[in-house]
């Protein structure tokens, strides 16, 4: 099954959707340790993301990824602006120059937005962030699992920060106090990977 550059506009509409979707839940869990604006930031900067895509005409695969790197970075002054811009930059130079790659290859796509997050972000697992959901996707894709393992392991890496006590970002100020708490950034990731996952079944 081929993944074209309109399948990555569509996979970016979708991201766009889901973040609306689960602004306010996601603004919920920030509000515990964080800011309360996780959910807003994350849907514009889909928003935006999704704008720009759409707006790319016969482009490649990496064409739409860049646009909407920029797109991102553009809307979204909190930290997930330059992670995420960055993440999507390496996602489109692992889809590459071409209009269309196999679904499968979409499990590059997750490994290269996870080694773009760690690249811009210096963060490690564990340290209650985003990538403790972008990791063991990773792992999971690099693995060869298939859509459902991989959604399942990012899943999974979200709610395991709840055992965490945060050493990196805002929630690192709280100390002992964000343990018991999931990490909003690796909530709204693991739901980013699931759509991900999703565009990967057809």
């Amino acid at each position: 099954m081929e993944f074209t550059a309109e399948d990555a506009k569509g996979l970016f509409a979708a991201f766009a959707a889901r973040m609306q979707a689960e602004r306010d839940a996601l603004c919920a869990l920030d509000g515990v340790i964080g800011d309360a604006d996780h959910g807003i930031a994350m849907e514009q900067g889909m928003n935006a993301a999704a704008e720009a895509a759409k707006t790319v005409e016969a482009g490649t695969l990496q064409d739409v990824f860049n646009a909407a790197a920029k797109a991102f970075l553009n809307a979204v002054g909190a930290s997930s602006g330059p992670l995420y811009a960055t993440a999507f930059l390496r996602a489109g130079k692992a889809a590459g120059a071409r209009p269309s790659m196999t679904a499968g290859e979409l499990r590059t796509v997750i490994v290269a937005m996870r080694d773009g997050i760690v690249q811009r972000g210096k963060a490690e697992p564990g340290q209650k962030t985003m990538l403790d959901a972008w990791a063991p996707a990773a792992q999971a894709a690099e693995a060869g699992a298939d859509a459902e393992a991989i959604a399942a392991a990012a899943r999974d890496g979200a709610e395991a920060t709840r055992q965490m006590v945060a050493t990196l970002g805002r929630a690192a100020r709280l100390g002992d106090r964000s343990l018991g708490h999931p990490d909003p950034g690796a909530v709204s990731a693991s739901m980013l990977v699931e759509e991900i996952c999703r565009a990967m079944r057809g």
